[in-house]
Order: C-alpha cells, then structure tokens, then sequence
C-alpha cells in the first residue's frame, strides 16, 4: 500500500508517519520511485503498537525506540526480549531513600515474595522496576497508617498470579516471537486501564451489596 492507504487504513495520520518513519520508530517502506515508498502488513502492524505505546501509555519516543529495538532482538532469548520491553514502560514512582517507610516497603516487600515462592532473584530486586514501584506503594500505605503487611497484600499477590496466567496465555495466541513481544507491551498499556476501571466498578458493585438498598 502506499503512504495515503496506509494512513487510511491505520487511522494515523501521513504526517504521524512521517514523523514516526525519522524517528526510526517504523522501519522504512519499499522505495518503489525516487519520491515514493510501499508498506504492507508489517508497518501496519508496528503502527498500531507504536500508538499504544505513545498515545495510550504515554510513554516519549525515546522508551518507545528502546522497546522496539527490543521486540527486534531476535538474538536474545524470549523471556530476555519480554523483559526488555516490558522492563522499558513507564512504572510509576522511585521509592523515596529519604523517607523512613521506604525501608519498611522494601522489608515487606522482599517478604511478600519469599512467601509467594516465586523465582524471582530477590539479591538484585532494586534492579527491577516493578519491585522498585511496589516498594514505592507500600511506602505510601505505611507513611499514610493504612494497612500494608504481608497479610493484607497477599490476596492482591495471589490475583495477580492469576491474571499473569491469563496474560502470557493471550500472549502465546500470536504466532511469531516478535508478534508476542509485541502483543506483551500493547496488552500491558493497554489492559492496564482495564484492569483500574473493573476494579473501581467491581467495588461499587460490592459496596452496593454492603451498604446499598439493592437497586
């Protein structure tokens, strides 16, 4: 397809493209003339990821590059390239080393998953954003005088491991490495608010049955 049936197809505009195209965020399309070039399947593919990457996660080009080189990388191993790339996304905020509940939130922290038994090297924990921003949270619940031991988290731990199921079992739907790469990083921006907005509407469900007339 050309530039113009491209954009139409993909919903994003030629002027996108072409930005996304300098930026090395879309691989260059098949010079068919001096002035013009062919996509197919492919660019359409990454145009989509690249939009849930920076309109949907909100995340600047300079992550979205590393995330792509990464989904790229056939020469790392598969969990490498889904951590890469995950790895890569925005996570939320880095623990305060100032504040005295951040030493709490790494203690709870590292216990929590020594109770789950989960595979994960806790010796180099700090190295890994998503244990960085869980200390970070339980910091805030311990700083704020809300509940935030291993008992009261535990649960969110076990629906987690569920849902993880769940996600690498979607994940795996999609043929090639790359394509699940790929699929890794837009379901991860993009279920994310799924998610938040279940819960919240699940909860108002709940207080409903609790405290409301039942309408």
């Amino acid at each position: 397809m050309r530039l113009a049936e491209l954009s139409e197809r993909s919903g994003v505009s030629t002027a996108t493209i072409k930005y996304y195209l300098r930026e090395r965020l879309l691989p260059p399309g098949r010079r068919i003339t001096a002035t013009q070039s062919e996509y197919d399947a492919e660019h359409l593919r990454r145009l989509r990821l690249v939009r849930a990457l920076i309109q949907v996660g909100r995340i600047p080009v300079s992550t979205a590059r590393e995330v792509l080189a990464a989904v790229e990388d056939d020469a790392r191993d598969q969990l490498s390239r889904l951590g890469t790339a995950i790895e890569a996304l925005p996570h939320g905020p880095e623990p305060d080393e100032s504040d005295p509940s951040t030493a709490v939130g790494r203690r709870t922290a590292t216990e929590l998953l020594r109770m789950l038994d989960w595979r994960f090297n806790l010796e180099i924990a700090d190295g890994f954003p998503a244990f960085r921003m869980l200390v970070a949270a339980i910091a805030a619940l311990h700083r704020l005088g809300y509940a935030c031991d291993t008992a009261h988290l535990l649960p969110y731990a076990h629906r987690a491991e569920q849902l993880a199921v769940v996600d690498l079992d979607l994940v795996e739907e999609f043929g090639t490495p790359a394509e699940q790469v790929e699929a890794a990083v837009a379901l991860t921006v993009l279920y994310e608010p799924v998610l938040l907005s279940l819960r919240r509407l699940a909860e108002a469900e709940e207080s409903n049955r609790r405290f409301g007339t039942g309408r």
